[in-house]
């Protein structure tokens, strides 16, 4: 099924989110809903995940993610600033203490906006405005892989971040 790299840092992630009483909702784009079904691998998964959103296009991010602030005028998808976005819309759209968004190009090509297959940007939104982004390149075109390791570091960063 899932990799070990993504159900091991699932399960600790809904430890700590459990022990809290806190949720999350996360907007993946290249990851593809890995980082959803790593999540959704936990027993009792409903006591923390409020849902996901894999948003593939601009168009579907507007249509899904409708009635939240738009992204700043010129933000461009596979950025860090729609990460964020991401992040933060996908948890005031359902109501979640927690965020994650990713997007990126997992390949085998880039994207349109001219980065390479192998570029992402995670991001995390929690509570007290807490927020926090990371950059990926791994320098592949395999697709699959990518959108693994893609799906890790969205669980990485807001794992580092429940710590």
């Amino acid at each position: 099924m899932l990799p070990d790299e993504l159900t091991e840092p699932a399960a600790a992630i809904a430890e700590r989110l459990k022990s809290r009483g806190q949720t999350l909702a996360v907007a993946e784009s290249a990851a593809g809903g890995l980082i959803s079904a790593a999540l959704l691998t936990v027993a009792g998964a409903s006591a923390f995940y409020r849902g996901g959103l894999v948003i593939y296009t601009r168009e579907g991010a507007n249509e899904l993610l409708a009635g939240v602030r738009p992204p700043a005028a010129g933000t461009r998808g596979a950025s860090e600033p729609f990460a964020r976005w991401l992040a933060d819309s996908a948890a005031a759209k359902l109501d979640a203490d927690w965020g994650i968004g990713e997007t990126g190009a997992s390949g085998p090509t880039g994207n349109p906006y001219g980065d390479p297959a192998g570029h992402a940007w995670v991001a995390v939104h929690g509570p007290e405005g807490r927020s926090e982004a990371r950059n990926l390149l791994t320098g592949s075109a395999d697709r699959e892989r990518n959108m693994e390791l893609f799906a890790a570091a969205g669980l990485a960063l807001l794992l580092e971040n429940l710590s």
